[in-house]
């Protein structure tokens, strides 16, 4: 019988725990033994129970392999002059970002008609030309696409028109004498 997947959260039960504790840390000392052994690698394992005892494992010894640890860190580390001035460029950066966004809230506010109570009257008459602008624009680009529109259906129309007159001959054969009595019984 297959197992369902464990979720992964607290034990309740303190039995329990202390039981699924004490098999799960036996495996993972195996898992650093087995792994110092097999792959010949420098292993170091530090285990504190929750009622605070010690458990460790080391290929060679807990205090070399922490020893090796600072110093394998200690070069990685050390703060660097670089850094500090990358984080404070980044910092004015985001406060010089931070106040074009809100200019550009409040140009947009104004715009949309919010907040002019306290503009000049130089500032709505500004405000005035810049909507006249946008919406000389916008008309422009939607004659546009109407002219635009209109070609590809004019286009379509012409496409149309050929077709139909090319299935008017396949239909007749060109006879001019039987389109024109077609076309008389569409009149009456």
């Amino acid at each position: 019988m297959v197992r369902g997947k464990t979720q992964m959260r607290r034990i309740e039960n303190t039995t329990s725990r202390q039981v699924t504790f004490s098999k799960r840390r036996n495996g993972l000392l195996k898992k650093a033994f087995e792994l110092s052994v097999l792959c010949d690698a420098e292993v170091g394992l530090i285990i504190f129970s929750p009622r605070g005892k010690l458990y460790e494992f080391a290929s060679s010894s807990v205090p070399e392999v922490i020893e090796r640890y600072k110093r394998h860190t200690k070069d990685k580390v050390q703060p660097d002059v670089n850094q500090s001035v990358d984080i404070q460029n980044t910092k004015q950066e985001t406060a010089s970002l931070m106040k074009k966004i809100e200019l550009l809230e409040s140009s947009k506010r104004k715009l949309l008609g919010e907040g002019l109570g306290s503009c000049s009257l130089e500032e709505v008459q500004q405000i005035e030309k810049q909507l006249e602008q946008s919406v000389t624009s916008i008309r422009a680009r939607k004659m546009q696409v109407f002219r635009e529109q209109m070609e590809r259906l004019k286009e379509r129309e012409r496409a149309l028109t050929a077709e139909n007159m090319m299935l008017r001959e396949l239909k007749f054969g060109g006879d001019e004498e039987s389109e024109n009595q077609v076309e008389r019984k569409k009149e009456k």
